[in-house]
C-alpha cells in the first residue's frame, strides 16, 4: 500500500463527531458519518443497526446525499458514538464507496495519526462493480 499524505478535512470530522455526540442514542444508532459533496456541501447520517444487517452510517449517507442532490462525494468520514473517534469503513462499506465514488477519499486512522487516503487504497486489488456494468451493455 502506497499511502499519500492528503490534507484531513477537519470541519468533516467534527461534523461528524457532532452528529455521534447529538443524534446516536443507544444501540440502534451508533456512528455518524459525514461526507463533503464536490459543491463543498457537508451531508451527515447515522447507522441503522438491525440484526439482520441494517446499513452502516456511510451508506445511509450515500442515499441522504442523492436525496439532497449531492451525487459527487469527495471525502467521507465515519465516528463512532461514545468519543470513539474516526472509524474506518467496514468491507461492504469500501468495496460500495469505491462502486459509487472511484476518487473518493477516506479519512481513518486515530489521534495524531488521523489521514485521508484513496478509496482504492484501502480495497487493494478489488472487484469494480462498474466494470462489470460495462460488460453487460
Amino acid at each position: 500500500m502506497t499511502t499519500q499524505n492528503h490534507s484531513v478535512d477537519r470541519e468533516l470530522v467534527e461534523a461528524a463527531a457532532r452528529v455521534a455526540r447529538t443524534r446516536c442514542r443507544g444501540d440502534n444508532h451508533t456512528m455518524a458519518a459525514a461526507g463533503r459533496g464536490r459543491d463543498g456541501r457537508i451531508v451527515t447520517a447515522v447507522n441503522a443497526y438491525h440484526f439482520t444487517g441494517g446499513p452502516c452510517a456511510e451508506l445511509v449517507l450515500v442515499g441522504a446525499a442523492a436525496a439532497q442532490g449531492i451525487y459527487e462525494l469527495e471525502t467521507i468520514v465515519a465516528v463512532g458514538d461514545r468519543d470513539r473517534g474516526v472509524v474506518p469503513p467496514c468491507g461492504r462499506c469500501r468495496q460500495v464507496l469505491l462502486d459509487y465514488f472511484p476518487g473518493l477519499e477516506v479519512i481513518v486512522g486515530g489521534g495524531e495519526d488521523v489521514r485521508a487516503v484513496p478509496i482504492a487504497e484501502l480495497l487493494p486489488v478489488s472487484y469494480v462493480w462498474a466494470d462489470h456494468q460495462v460488460d453487460a451493455q
